[in-house]
């Protein structure tokens, strides 16, 4: 390809997530989540995984979740810095627990409508549209305690009526939805994924599918009604992608890597396609799980996506004799470590052509238009004497991944938009770190809530801005 082209119309910006930038964890009528509940320290893992319960804070921990950076009282500032490099659009998500603290009130707060409606006509007034996510590993947790979070069917309605409230309150404001974020993580961390925590001795699998079929119910019942309240609303899932190469051509190799892939993928398949695929049958007989469903439930997972949207950091390995010793603990995906491509500051493998490969199998898998709306890089940045902060090797790894992007879209990948993750620095959902950044934006804050919160630009602020501007073409 001799010249990178996006179509007219392309979005570019970036993304958040509520629970790792707003802050204010109790103001507004705002109730407990999950991630409230998530400490940094030694405890984040086994907390994050479900094996810890954690039910109430502790005074000798501390929880980067409660003030974040502050998004929830700069959110006019920080719009504005989006703005500045061009976005037309901006990824974000609602915090469960601002329209409904508990999670199972008949009604909403209104305080929590005020403010994202207030954060919504802020991005209008730019021009930028918002892309909201209506579950970003955050539960009430009321919903938790009351009713073991995703293990209860109530917890259908439960959403269904938060994502009504959703869709109604900020109708004309919104019109691109995500209903779950990376819906596949609910497997390798259930209880930041999905608010499950497990009890000794229980077939945690039958627990985590019978919670994933919950969310799917309540994902496909979701997107029915976004399309009731305004046929205009485009409602897309979201996995973490990044296919799982063989790490050898032994054919047991590449069945497990196929495996993993369809680890991932279940969820995706359910939710584009409408209903499960052939081989859960298979899947669920191996693993000992039996789901319960309801006799419309086939029905209702009929409602499938618009579009699907998916993140995009690293592609991964498998093999055969993949155990804990021999695979990476750079995330909660489990992979084996690829000697071919480079690995960032956090061992996550930089892999661009991965990304292609990723978005072709996805698009041949769905026909579905695709959405990149999580890919950055986690590093370590400096900030000089002058103030300035020279992060060369972020602008490098996303000149890459765009370029990988649009020779996906040449390859004939309908591609709708791209928002880089962390556009301003945020707390680091896998380690609870403000030291990981990924933003555009630096935000003076360390790992231990220390620092101003004061924004200033990164060198990639200004080549981000270029290249939206010249829409891809400009990635010097």
């Amino acid at each position: 390809m001799s010249e990178l082209t996006f179509p007219a119309g392309f979005l570019w910006g970036g993304a958040l997530a509520a629970n790792q930038s707003e802050g204010g964890y109790r103001e507004g009528g705002k109730g407990l989540t999950t991630v409230d509940m998530i400490p940094h320290g030694p405890a984040r893992m086994p907390v994050k995984l479900g094996l810890e319960k954690r039910f109430t804070l502790r005074d000798d921990e501390y929880y980067p979740s409660h003030e974040a950076i502050d998004f929830y009282h700069r959110y006019k500032e920080d719009i504005a810095l989006m703005a500045e490099m061009g976005f037309t659009v901006f990824r974000t998500s609602i915090a469960w627990s601002r329209l409904y603290p508990r999670g199972d009130e008949p009604e909403p707060n209104p305080e929590g409508i005020a403010f994202y409606r207030s954060l919504f006509e802020e991005c209008k007034k730019y021009g930028i549209e918002p892309l909201v996510t209506l579950c970003h590993f955050d539960v009430p947790m009321h919903l938790v305690m009351e009713y073991g979070s995703w293990r209860s069917r109530k917890m259908v309605d439960f959403f269904a009526r938060y994502a009504r409230t959703c869709f109604e309150a900020f109708d004309g404001l919104v019109k691109y939805w995500l209903t779950f974020n990376e819906i596949n993580i609910l497997l390798h961390s259930p209880f930041s994924g999905a608010g499950l925590a497990f009890e000794a001795g229980e077939n945690q699998d039958q627990v985590k599918y019978q919670a994933a079929h919950h969310e799917l119910v309540a994902s496909a019942l979701a997107t029915r009604i976004a399309h009731e309240v305004n046929p205009a609303n485009q409602v897309g899932c979201m996995l973490a992608g990044g296919n799982f190469y063989p790490w050898s051509c032994k054919p047991e190799d590449v069945w497990a890597a196929l495996e993993k892939d369809r680890e991932n993928l279940f969820f995706i398949d359910v939710q584009a396609r409408g209903a499960y695929p052939a081989y859960a049958a298979r899947l669920f007989r191996e693993k000992g799980v039996t789901i319960e469903m309801a006799s419309d439930d086939a029905e209702t997972l009929k409602n499938s996506v618009d579009f699907v949207s998916f993140s995009y950091y690293a592609s991964r390995c498998a093999s055969a004799e993949m155990n804990e010793q021999n695979s990476s603990a750079a995330n909660v995906v489990k992979s084996l470590t690829n000697p071919y491509i480079k690995r960032s500051d956090w061992g996550w493998g930089i892999d661009p052509l991965g990304l292609r490969i990723t978005m072709n199998m996805m698009y041949d898998r769905y026909q579905k238009p695709l959405f990149l709306v999580e890919n950055g890089l986690g590093a370590q940045d400096t900030v000089e004497a002058d103030g300035s902060i020279n992060d060369d090797y972020r602008i490098s790894y996303l000149r890459e991944h765009i370029r990988a992007m649009a020779q996906a879209i040449d390859d004939g990948v309908p591609v709708m938009g791209y928002t880089t993750w962390g556009c301003i620095d945020l707390v680091a959902a896998s380690t609870g770190e403000m030291s990981k950044r990924y933003g555009f934006v630096y935000v003076d804050r360390d790992d231990l809530g220390r620092g101003t919160l004061a924004r200033s630009r990164k060198k990639s602020f200004w080549w981000y801005k270029k290249v939206i501007a010249s829409n891809g073409r400009d990635l010097s």
